[in-house]
């Protein structure tokens, strides 16, 4: 990886390469080993994610090769658009860390279905790495016809949607509304229930919100983040308002912006809906219900809401209407920007310029690099029979298409997406519904909801699939690992840990910076790099100009 953003203030604030810095997962167990609580991300005094980055000097060093212009800049031919992102620090969704458990949202129940196992190296059940560091496990995993054995789950009402975000569970359950399911204990063999709505009685605790038709929940980072902390604001620890500016004032921290207050629900009838999720993150146990902040559909624009795509303070909410897009700079008070001309759009993803959007027809892009004016790509359309839910991980798009398996689209140049391959495992994908790939141990993994046959996990590239798997963005080799059978069609999947994302595409601060004043670059600074004096992209090559000397004063 290689990324940019702003030194230290000793060092000026220099713009310098910054690297990932103790990102961490930490899990317990006790003398009876129960896993008190499993890979749960910390979060910073700041209240920022402890996925943490700092300036960092390259030990990369090479007589023979550096940086070149297209690493910093839109290329010519357009084909850096991942690396730009990765080099900005929005994140790729390639490193993207799904862990212990995939989370699965299906048509009656949620599940946790265990996809590693315990033990450090954490292997992917069925994967090369299981097959060398757990043999015994692995031929007992090839006995079992690779079926997965280890789920835990509870009832639920067409879970279209779910997200994990710490020890909650985020999801959207149709006409029963939105509720976040407390999952701390998920691999705690001491608990009977391990998914449960309050670890007390509604009097106590009720993070449900009652809606009409719940169509999607989506949080703008699933990195744990405590906003009232940045903000100055601790009840149970009994902090004064004045903490957190005392805090941002000695480490010279950045203000969280206020969408990172709020989850964001989806109701195909009553629009968008702003839920307070800050009350699950403020240390005090005692507040925990949720209430709606904001109910919008203005003039009816978002009738049939069912998805939403987050891009900063940028919203694209997928509606009857086409795709909304709301400028939440004020997120109770949001801003119509114009509506994108998509029908049936199903599921859309923001990689730095560009919207990919899965719909009716297949793959769509759209170009928003002025999001004041997005324009969609015409030379970019994929035609797919069944396409429902659309991820891109670097330089690839992995469509969930339905009776057709997976498609796996080479969109290193977004303007001219190519079919990379269509991938069934032989005849064994026939439902897919969702899709999110993630990575363990050094080999990346997709993850399908293969609606009527359960979970599929996949296994990307390894070194005998995959020899030059190395790199910033190979080739996938998918292979079937394993599969769970879920007790109802599985639907939907909760996107893993972004791990490489410290910035939203609209230059606010997320993840926990190292070094005091260092910060990932603001939306203007990101612009210089991309944008000339007229608002518009310029673009490079690495070819070195030739011009002649002039001497000074001619």
């Amino acid at each position: 990886m290689f990324q940019l953003g702003r030194h230290s203030t000793v060092k000026n604030n220099i713009i310098a390469p910054i690297a990932s810095r103790s990102a961490l997962v930490l899990s317990s167990t006790n003398i009876n080993r129960e896993h008190i609580y499993v890979q749960q991300p910390p979060v910073s005094s700041a209240g920022f994610s402890s996925q943490a980055f700092s300036p960092h000097y390259p030990h990369t060093e090479r007589r023979t090769e550096t940086k070149t212009c297209t690493d910093c800049h839109i290329s010519a031919q357009n084909d850096n658009n991942a690396i730009m992102a990765q080099l900005l620090l929005l994140g790729t969704n390639f490193v993207n860390f799904v862990g212990y458990n995939s989370w699965v949202g299906e048509q009656n129940d949620i599940q946790a279905v265990r996809v590693t196992e315990w033990d450090e190296p954490q292997a992917v059940i069925g994967s090369y790495l299981h097959k060398y560091a757990y043999p015994d496990y692995y031929a007992k995993h090839l006995a079992n016809g690779r079926k997965l054995y280890e789920s835990y789950d509870h009832s639920s009402n067409a879970a279209n949607c779910i997200q994990l975000r710490g020890e909650y569970l985020y999801v959207a359950e149709g006409s029963q509304g939105m509720r976040a399911y407390d999952v701390a204990s998920i691999a705690n063999k001491g608990f009977s229930q391990r998914i449960i709505t309050a670890p007390f009685s509604p009097l106590g605790q009720d993070t449900h919100i009652a809606s009409t038709n719940a169509t999607c929940v989506v949080l703008p980072t699933n990195q744990p983040i405590n906003p009232m902390r940045n903000a100055g604001y601790n009840e149970a620890l009994n902090f004064s308002e004045n903490y957190g500016p005392l805090m941002r004032g000695a480490n010279e921290e950045q203000v969280m912006h206020p969408i990172y207050n709020y989850a964001y629900v989806t109701d195909s009838v009553e629009g968008l809906i702003l839920v307070n999720a800050n009350t699950l993150q403020d240390q005090e146990p005692r507040n925990n219900f949720f209430s709606r902040s904001l109910t919008w559909n203005e003039n009816g624009i978002l009738t049939g809401a069912r998805n939403v795509a987050i891009a900063g303070t940028r919203f694209y909410v997928l509606a009857d209407a086409g795709i909304v897009e709301l400028d939440m700079n004020d997120p109770l008070h949001p801003r119509l920007v114009t509506v994108i001309p998509i029908r049936d759009a199903r599921s859309a993803v923001v990689q730095f310029r560009y919207l990919f959007v899965a719909d009716g027809a297949g793959l769509d892009v759209v170009d928003v690099t002025n999001p004041d004016r997005p324009a969609i790509v015409p030379t970019a359309h994929v035609p797919l029979a069944d396409a429902h839910h659309v991820f891109v991980a670097r330089t690839y798009a992995y469509v969930a298409d339905g009776r057709d398996g997976l498609a796996i689209i080479d969109v290193e140049t977004p303007t001219r997406p190519r079919i990379y391959q269509m991938f069934n495992a032989n005849g064994q994908l026939t439902d897919a519904r969702d899709v999110v790939v993630g990575a363990t141990n050094a080999s990346d993994y997709a993850y399908v909801a293969d609606g009527v046959n359960g979970l599929k996990v996949i296994q990307l590239d390894s070194p005998v699939t995959q020899p030059n798997f190395y790199g910033f963005s190979p080739e996938p080799k998918p292979e079937l690992i394993a599969w769970y059978p879920t007790a109802s069609p599985a639907l939907a999947l909760s996107r893993g840990l972004e791990r490489d994302r410290g910035v939203d595409e609209t230059g606010h601060q997320i993840a926990i910076f190292g070094r005091i004043g260092s910060r990932p670059f603001t939306l203007p600074e990101m612009q210089k790099l991309y944008l000339g004096p007229d608002g518009k992209p310029f673009y490079v090559t690495d070819k070195v100009q030739q011009q002649d000397f002039v001497p000074a004063g001619r």
